[in-house]
């Protein structure tokens, strides 16, 4: 299928890595934060029930200091505390031979707590009414001549400016008596909505008022910290790009490494092909001017002018051919390009063609070109020189790259094929370009011949020498509807090898 040729895509281990310390930082911070929330909120939580129980054993001593003092009921001082003490609505006496105020549910109420307290000598409450919007209850203590009970509002025993807790904040205060009735002392929203709790129970430390201070508080997920789970999420992002950026640095300079060692030894065999056609050109004329005088010199030895003479000068020309000869058979093994046959081992030839393509992926993603891969062996591997398999494939995706600029961009199309046919491993790089002229097809891969301006001719000659030299073969044909396929064909490796 087509692809964007993007070498410096992010690879999926470091997604994989990033996404798992994404995920487990992101944890770890809302874990800490949950941490520092839930001592926060238990350390107010704790305050709230001394301030409750510090008010509850209030109203006993309120209440025990009426029974022991017995104030005149002409007098009728106890009535004054709703004024002084916030959470009490009512003082309510009975004395001896009377009935206690209120109508006869309320007045029932108070006697049967009252004979409760008695022999406890302890108040007792009556009359819990802690729904509704004002949560109320009394508090009896007997004692002689009069009785005596405190009505008090549950949502006042704590003052807002003592109270722990801020007003109209999340958090959820009540009392519960026997775990059924409860009365809000501070109200918080939903808390079915929290997608996490806090909770907190803890009977009041007074024996008259059975209550169990229960406070919640509902943590949303828009409470977390999202504010240091970003800059965390950021850190991560600019580490992941700073790696990515350090691998494109590196593969850059691999890249420039690798191209500048194949031009080398492409320098190298270049030269080594250049000295083979200068001495095959330069031993025929050489062997001919030697044949010709040594032939001139046997003619002249039956002539009879100076004969010594035209037999030294002949020596000395022979002499000079021969040792012209000697000088560019030095130069040829000088510059001998190097007997791949002898370095064969099994290569893969997919991944050749991926490193192939990786050195040239600057050029090919700044010309537009879209590479197909057509791979029916993909762990194909073939018996080959590995840098004289490089250098070929090397040389065809250039040329392939440079066709490929003479065309619109849209059409700049690179074509891999990789298949086995019997014992040998066909690859095909076809082009969308211009194609091969006719005339020129035949000459392709003549040492010297070029369509290219200012080319020499031998990087062609050379990848079909190579190929030659490993027991392969490459081929040159015009692709259709247009374009240039190069086919080259090697023998695939042992698989004892």
């Amino acid at each position: 299928m087509p692809a964007a040729f993007d070498p410096h895509r992010w690879p999926a281990g470091l997604l994989a890595a990033l996404a798992l310390r994404v995920g487990g930082g992101t944890v770890l911070i809302a874990r800490s934060d949950l941490a520092v929330r839930q001592a926060a909120f238990e350390t107010d939580a704790r305050i709230a029930h001394r301030l409750l129980s510090q008010r509850a054993s209030q109203h006993d001593a309120i209440l025990a200091t009426l029974a022991l003092l017995q104030p005149p009921a002409a007098e009728a001082p106890e009535q004054r505390l709703p004024s002084f003490v916030g959470q009490v609505l009512q003082v309510l006496r009975r004395d001896a031979g009377t009935d206690w105020p209120g109508d006869a549910d309320q007045r029932a109420a108070l006697a049967a707590a009252e004979q409760q307290s008695r022999p406890l000598q302890r108040a007792v409450m009556a009359q819990v009414a802690l729904g509704g919007e004002r949560g109320r209850y009394a508090l009896v203590r007997a004692a002689t001549p009069a009785s005596f009970a405190l009505v008090i509002d549950a949502r006042a025993l704590v003052p807002a400016a003592d109270w722990p807790f801020a007003p109209g904040g999340p958090v959820q205060v009540s009392l519960a008596q026997r775990g059924q009735v409860q009365a809000l002392v501070a109200a918080a929203g939903p808390l079915d909505a929290a997608a996490w709790h806090f909770a907190f129970r803890k009977p009041l430390a007074t024996d008259s008022q059975p209550f169990e201070l229960v406070v919640q508080r509902p943590l949303r997920v828009a409470e977390l910290p999202w504010v240091r789970i970003g800059l965390w999420w950021l850190a991560l992002a600019a580490a992941g790009w700073g790696y990515v950026a350090w691998q494109a640095q590196r593969r850059a300079q691999r890249r420039a490494q690798e191209l500048l060692r194949l031009g080398q030894v492409g320098r190298l065999n270049a030269l080594g092909e250049l000295a083979a056609g200068m001495a095959h050109e330069l031993n025929q004329p050489l062997t001919a001017v030697s044949a010709g005088v040594q032939a001139a010199q046997r003619l002249l030895a039956d002539d009879p002018p100076d004969l010594a003479t035209a037999r030294q000068a002949m020596a000395q020309a022979v002499q000079q051919s021969r040792r012209a000869a000697d000088v560019v058979a030095r130069l040829r093994r000088l510059v001998e390009r190097p007997d791949v046959a002898s370095r064969l081992q099994p290569c893969a030839l997919q991944a050749t063609l991926r490193g192939g393509l990786d050195l040239l992926a600057p050029e090919a993603q700044r010309l537009g070109v879209s590479v197909e891969w057509q791979a029916d062996a993909a762990g194909l591997q073939v018996q080959a020189d590995p840098v004289a398999l490089e250098q070929i494939v090397h040389n065809l995706l250039n040329n392939a790259l440079q066709a490929l600029a003479a065309v619109p961009v849209g059409e700049r199309r690179l074509r891999l094929g990789v298949h086995r046919d019997g014992d040998a491993a066909v690859v095909d790089i076809a082009d969308s370009g211009p194609g091969i002229a006719a005339e020129a097809l035949p000459r392709l891969f003549e040492p010297f011949f070029t369509t290219r301006e200012g080319g020499l001719g031998l990087g062609l000659s050379l990848c079909e020498s190579l190929a030659s030299g490993m027991g392969g073969a490459l081929s040159a044909a015009n692709a259709s509807p247009r374009g240039a396929v190069f086919t080259l064909r090697l023998p695939t490796a042992a698989p004892n090898a």
